[in-house]
């Protein structure tokens, strides 16, 4: 072969083929124990032998007895670990005894259990949120019939806290599925007494203060250890298939509510202008009355002072009447003066010469 004529027969890695050796340089009947010589590999039993040795001075006792001891040690801090936990400050724990819960409630802190005797179940007090609804377009969750016929798409939140833990784990199979579906019923029972006008924007408060006295009570009487601190709608709105339409309808129903506030305000302004009118009115009478009222008195007072005077003396008072009644029914007549020789006499108005002539239409 060629390796042969080049390292005399000794094989491709240079060993002489009459010495036996192998491909690092020996032969494979060296002695038990020796080394691998020059450049040869290492000994695997002398390698062994040496990690024995070693590993009999780190455990005490030898092998045999310390590796019992590591493993004790080892199921000991595994055992202890189990047996040891830690209740953050918002949650409780509920132990089990063989499967039974105990009584008592952890309270937050470090604590000690038999395991695996027994065991325990951890659970968060604080509020929590559990969303209801359809939470896609294509989902049919939340959809439900309003009072007035009308189908809409409710979502909404439940906010709770774990009142009792042990009541919470171990009353119900699922207290969270529980929650949801009775949350969902009473929504829906709520919806639909109620307009669906209700849920959009005019009575929410009234709705989820409803549904959450509903949800509380059937949770009270489930043992379900929950405790319902609040229901908030987030969004309501009709099917995809009439939201057009129902977006119609809720502008004409706005311009409606539009046309009614202008009616209301000019219903109110025109009132206050006739109130206003209307007490003029009255003032105007109350003052006229007043007039009326001392003009009568005044001509009363003076028809007994001059019956007083008359019946001190008739003719003077008499013959005074008459001047004053002439003196009245005569300023404004035209004057003519007879005389018996020459007849009409001109009258010559002195006291009419520095007046304005009368405009046409005013005279006689």
């Amino acid at each position: 072969m060629p390796w042969s004529n080049q390292n005399g027969g000794g094989g491709p890695w240079g060993g002489g083929g009459g010495n036996n050796q192998g491909p690092w340089g020996q032969g494979p009947n060296r002695p038990r124990g020796g080394g691998g010589g020059k450049g040869g590999p290492p000994d695997l039993e002398e390698m062994i032998k040496r990690g024995q040795d070693q590993l009999r001075n780190i455990v005490p006792g030898g092998f045999n007895g310390g590796v019992t001891a590591l493993l004790g040690v080892i199921i000991l801090a595994f055992w202890l670990f189990q047996c040891i936990y830690v209740v953050q400050p918002d949650e409780r724990g509920v132990e089990l005894r063989l499967g039974t819960p105990k009584d008592e409630i952890s309270t937050p802190g470090l604590h000690f259990h038999f395991w695996p005797i027994e065991t325990v179940e951890i659970v968060k007090v604080t509020v929590q949120q559990q969303n209801i609804g359809a939470t896609s377009a294509s989902s049919q969750n939340g959809f439900m019939l309003s009072g007035d016929q009308n189908i809409v798409n409710v979502q909404f939140a439940l906010f709770f806290t774990i009142s009792d833990p042990k009541s919470y784990l171990f009353k119900l199979e699922n207290p969270s599925e529980t929650l949801q579906q009775v949350a969902d019923s009473a929504m829906r029972e709520v919806v639909g007494r109620r307009p669906a006008q209700d849920a959009f924007r005019n009575n929410r408060q009234p709705i989820e203060t409803e549904v959450m006295a509903i949800v509380q009570d059937t949770m009270n009487r489930y043992g379900a250890g929950i405790t319902v601190t609040g229901v908030t709608i987030q969004n309501v709105a009709p099917p995809r298939e009439v939201a057009d339409a129902f977006e119609e309808v809720q502008r004409a129903g706005q311009d409606k509510d539009s046309l009614v506030e202008e009616a209301n305000q000019y219903a109110n302004q025109k009132l206050g202008q006739a109130r206003g009118d209307a007490a003029q009115i009255r003032e105007a009478a109350a003052a006229y009355k007043d007039r009326v009222v001392k003009e009568a008195e005044g001509e009363a007072q003076r028809f007994t002072s001059i019956a007083d005077e008359y019946a001190k003396a008739p003719d003077v008072t008499r013959k005074r009447l008459f001047l004053e009644t002439m003196e009245q029914v005569l300023k404004n007549a035209k004057k003519v003066i007879l005389d018996d020789k020459s007849g009409a006499v001109p009258y010559l108005p002195l006291n009419e010469i520095g007046k304005p002539a009368p405009r046409q239409g005013q005279e006689g």
